[in-house]
């Protein structure tokens, strides 16, 4: 995820000193992905650095402000409207840990699945249950329509979650299946005969 093209989507809104951009941060997505303000300062100096923002003074209880440079607005801008790339999707544990199960000694790979599933599907209803109680009242401003956003976004998320790990199971199932029913491999038409004599042998027992 971006904290840098983040921070630079708050500081559009006007300068604003670490912590406070840590604060507006989480609730603007819900402290789905929390910050610590030690992330935050580090970003900005490299932003600092690369010429999107810069130090504005102070406030008046002392904290350091910084401000969006036009090339940091004109970076934003361009973040803002360029897709997420997906042709390098980034690791995903429970992929490559499902792949790593698949024929490794001693694993139940579907109780491996069925684990993940209760996880998830309890996942999936704690996301619904903060959805209910952000639309128990009508979102009021920009941070509770972005946090119902995100939580949508989680719930989809864990339904598709829930959808594969049910592909995978019955992937599983109907490789079994075929597994067993394989007819194995029997004596050929030539063993049953015995093995065949050499040409001089046959030579032999014709005279």
């Amino acid at each position: 995820m971006s904290i840098r093209h983040g921070l630079l989507a708050l500081l559009e809104r006007g300068p604003r000193y670490g912590s406070r951009l840590r604060t507006e941060f989480e609730s603007r997505t819900g402290s789905t992905w929390p910050l610590n303000v030690g992330q935050v300062y580090t970003t900005l100096s490299r932003l600092e650095r690369d010429g999107m923002v810069v130090q504005d003074g102070a406030d008046d209880a002392g904290h350091d402000l910084y401000a969006i440079t036009d090339a940091g607005r004109t970076e934003l801008h361009t973040w803002f409207g360029t897709p997420v790339d997906r042709t390098h999707p980034p690791r995903d544990e429970l992929a490559i840990k499902l792949a790593m199960a698949v024929g490794a000694p001693g694993v139940d790979i579907r109780e491996v699945i069925q684990s993940q599933r209760r996880h998830t599907l309890k996942a999936m209803q704690d996301y619904t249950r903060l959805k209910a109680q952000a639309l128990a009242d009508v979102p009021a401003d920009r941070d509770e329509v972005a946090w119902l956003l995100v939580v949508e976004q989680l719930i989809f998320q864990a339904e598709a979650e829930a959808r594969w790990l049910d592909h995978c199971e019955s992937r599983l199932v109907r490789l079994a299946e075929a597994a067993a029913t394989e007819p194995s491999a029997g004596p050929g038409p030539a063993a049953t005969r015995g093995p065949a004599r050499a040409p001089a042998e046959r030579n032999h027992s014709q005279r």
